[in-house]
């Protein structure tokens, strides 16, 4: 857009747990230029007026790791759920392996616009699109370009079709990246599966393209026991030690899934500066034994959550909530409420600060304008402008707007420029189109 866009008379949101009322913030070119009380900042001709009425306005969410189109592909349904991890695997490797790019395109742009309706900005998504990689991530960044969505797109390449197509599934994941490297929205990573899912050939060349790209690296890390067993009975090493052994750990990695994780092997990934992903509600449902957070959580600035591509972060709050309440109660975590506020916004906003290079997760001058406005007006004590729990308010309140990159996304509860219900319906026929030719209803 051009000109400005005016927030005014908000209540502006802080990680610590104070709001600042009655006040207004300018945002231009994709950044916040001025957050100033609402008396100062009079309306310019040519402005876009936001009234906010006293709504809270805070910096959007950043899922760490999803899977836009693969997390649709097989709902997480009691049948899928109760197989074992080799043949949930199996099942989805044999769906992933019908999809073609229109299918990626059509699935990104609606899951896309429920990210944005849920005050999601930024997504980073790991692809599994084996038969045309580069034709998959181009669909994605096509989606999610078109829809306003802050998006890091990466493949998840393994070696379990052979040599050969992995290597050509990296290079394609490789070019990518080169093609997408100053993008304002959409940024491109390198990605594999998992440990127990690679060779040491394959991961030794996605190492040496991440040095020579420069670039983010998405993985599962630890994904199970399945993967630790399988990993130590093939390499004669624990997950975390191979990865590290092969140059694939450090401020460039986002791992997703440490589900067997022991804390020392936590310990070496926050010295590393690794990025970990949690998902505390996807990992209840898809492991016996569920995630243990107390490992990843020992270095708290260096984790936020993901959905995995089901449900929402709103729900993996929830989720984590239930069980930092154990450790907290056990004297593992001091402070409960500033860890809970640095899993959902701060953790996360390194990592996008890390990815785009600009200051991100709070309503700041100078940080990028990815911002959402929630109806819930905050109560907070006059002196000290302190709200009790005030995630407790925004994580249950409905999202009035969504501003990506400074570019509104929802208004007032609606996309803006799409129809949810069309990208809907397309999605559906989209899904029975794939369901049909894995004959999934047989």
């Amino acid at each position: 857009m051009e000109g400005r866009l005016l927030l005014k008379n908000c209540a502006v949101f802080r990680a610590d747990g104070r709001v600042r009322h009655g006040m207004a913030v300018v945002v231009e070119e994709g950044l916040i230029r001025r957050v100033a009380p609402d008396s100062e900042v009079p309306v310019l001709p040519g402005d876009w007026e936001v009234a906010c009425r006293g709504r809270l306005v805070a910096p959007g969410l950043v899922d760490c790791h999803s899977h836009l189109v693969n997390g649709q592909l097989l709902p997480p349904n009691g049948d899928f759920l109760l197989r074992q991890p080799r043949s949930r695997l199996e099942r989805m490797r044999q769906v992933s392996a019908l999809l073609n790019a229109e299918d990626v395109e059509i699935l990104t742009r609606f899951a896309a616009a429920r990210a944005l309706l849920d005050g999601v900005s930024l997504v980073v998504d790991h692809l599994s699109c084996p038969l045309d990689v580069a034709g998959g991530l181009d669909a994605q960044a096509r989606a999610a370009d078109a829809m306003g969505l802050r998006l890091v797109a990466s493949h998840s390449t393994h070696s379990l079709d052979g040599a050969a197509q992995a290597d050509a599934q990296a290079e394609a994941n490789a070019d990518f990246v080169r093609r997408h490297r100053d993008h304002p929205r959409v940024r491109g990573a390198l990605g594999f599966h998992a440990s127990y899912t690679c060779e040491d050939a394959l991961l030794s060349r996605i190492s040496r393209l991440r040095a020579e790209l420069d670039a983010p690296l998405v993985f599962h890390l630890a994904e199970s026991e399945d993967d630790l067993s399988a990993t130590y009975a093939a390499h004669g090493r624990r997950v975390v030690p191979r990865l590290d052994a092969l140059g694939l750990l450090g401020p460039h990695a986002i791992a997703g899934y440490p589900r067997a994780v022991e804390r020392a092997e936590a310990e070496r990934l926050a010295a590393s500066g690794t990025f970990v992903a949690l998902t505390p509600r996807a990992t209840r449902s898809l492991e016996r034994t569920g995630e243990s957070a107390e490992g990843p959580l020992s270095s708290l600035h260096l984790v936020g959550l993901g959905t995995g591509g089901h449900g929402s972060l709103q729900e993996e709050l929830a989720a984590a909530l239930a069980g930092m309440l154990h450790l907290a109660r056990s004297g593992r975590m001091p402070d409960l409420d500033d860890s809970l506020a640095h899993l959902f916004i701060s953790g996360p906003a390194e990592l996008c600060t890390r990815l785009y290079g600009r200051p991100s997760g709070g309503v700041d001058e100078g940080s990028i304008a990815d911002l959402v406005v929630y109806d819930a007006i905050p109560a907070a004590d006059p002196e000290t402008g302190y709200s009790p729990f005030l995630l407790g308010q925004l994580v249950p309140s409905r999202v009035a707007w969504t501003l990506v990159n400074g570019r509104v996304c929802v208004r007032e509860g609606q996309l803006l420029g799409h129809d949810f219900v069309d990208l809907a319906r397309d999605a559906a026929a989209a899904l029975a189109r794939v369901w049909s030719r894995a004959r999934l209803g047989t």
